[in-house]
């Protein structure tokens, strides 16, 4: 005989419920996004905020300095470096074709050089379009902006909120396990992004010394792929080189000179000196994650990729290393 399959009416009852959850939880992703988008923008902003604590402020005076700062420094890069940037990029994709009849003459294979320098002409463009759209949907961006400001505000009292919910013991606990998340990824933010602002700029100083075009996206495109460890400065250097190739070998000995000069300095210099307080994270880590991030959710998902690793691997560490998972494992 069959078996016959009964289903209480808790499962029933227990299905609807997460089913309902599990629907409002979509209904709301992006609140959601927003949050952790400004949990994010918090633990990056604190350690600022504690040192101007210290000079006798107050915390909300704090974080509008902070924010004032901000603001000034997006502003600036704005009206400064939007409008030649469009204009480059816009005269360096027009000057596509007559590069390829400048590599054909060279004897190079211009199709193979299309299929390639088409990629990364079409990267600088594209940062454009995300710059306008993130900028475009400024409600979005005033709303995460004052979250995190009451995140900060709230910040201090975090301790008390988390006994109140937790417990003492387990309060203290969570409390600790966010200050490590806190140094960890508003360290490794704030380096990565000194380490972008100092790749390129040098870059763009190096490509304007030895007088390739288009320094601008050029340099823009270094400081974008700075965030891919080893591969993004490599990767970067290519659409500098095929250029001065189309000027002479020379040139384009010197662009790929420059990108060596950089690299090495970045290497040697920059990172230890930035990243000497900072817990950094493995290459190919990084990698993997940006690749993830990218194919899940696009050019937002590869942003929060790295910082959703850092969370996770805090957390994930904190438990393992917990006496109750130690008891079980040795159990």
């Amino acid at each position: 005989m069959p078996r016959k399959i009964e289903i209480s009416y808790r499962t029933i009852v227990f299905i609807a419920i997460f089913a309902l959850c599990a629907w409002f939880l979509i209904q709301i992703r992006s609140i959601l996004l927003a949050l952790f988008i400004s949990t994010i923008a918090a633990f990056t902003l604190n350690p600022s905020i504690k040192k101007l604590e210290k000079l006798k402020m107050p915390r909300w005076l704090a974080i509008l300095i902070i924010y004032i700062t901000g603001l000034g420094i997006i502003v600036m890069a704005i009206s400064g470096v939007i409008p030649p940037l469009i204009d480059q990029t816009t005269k360096l994709i027009n000057s596509i074709p007559g590069f390829f009849s400048q590599f054909k003459l060279l004897g190079i294979d211009e199709k193979v050089i299309a299929s390639q320098f088409s990629q990364f002409a079409a990267i600088p463009s594209n940062v454009i379009k995300f710059l306008f759209g993130v900028f475009s949907n400024i409600v979005a961006i005033l709303g995460i902006a004052v979250i995190t400001f009451y995140l900060l505000l709230e910040r201090p009292n975090l301790g008390r909120y988390l006994d109140y919910l937790f417990g003492k013991e387990k309060g203290k606990q969570l409390e600790e396990v966010i200050d490590e998340i806190e140094v960890r990824l508003g360290g490794w933010i704030r380096g990565e992004l000194l380490l972008m602002s100092f790749v390129g700029l040098l870059s763009y100083l190096g490509l304007r010394l030895i007088g390739i075009s288009f320094a601008l996206p050029l340099a823009i495109l270094a400081f974008c792929l700075e965030i891919v460890p080893n591969i993004g400065p490599t990767v970067a250097a290519f659409p500098a080189i095929l250029i001065g190739l189309t000027v002479s070998p020379v040139q384009a000995l010197a662009a790929a000179g420059l990108a060596f000069l950089v690299q090495q300095i970045e290497n040697s210099l920059l990172v230890p000196k930035i990243m000497k307080s900072t817990a950094g994270v493995n290459p190919l880590i990084s990698i993997l994650s940006l690749a993830i991030g990218f194919k899940l959710a696009g050019v937002g998902g590869a942003i929060l990729a790295i910082p959703t690793y850092i969370v996770a691997s805090v957390i994930l560490h904190r438990i393992s290393t917990s006496k109750r998972f130690k008891e079980i494992g040795n159990g």
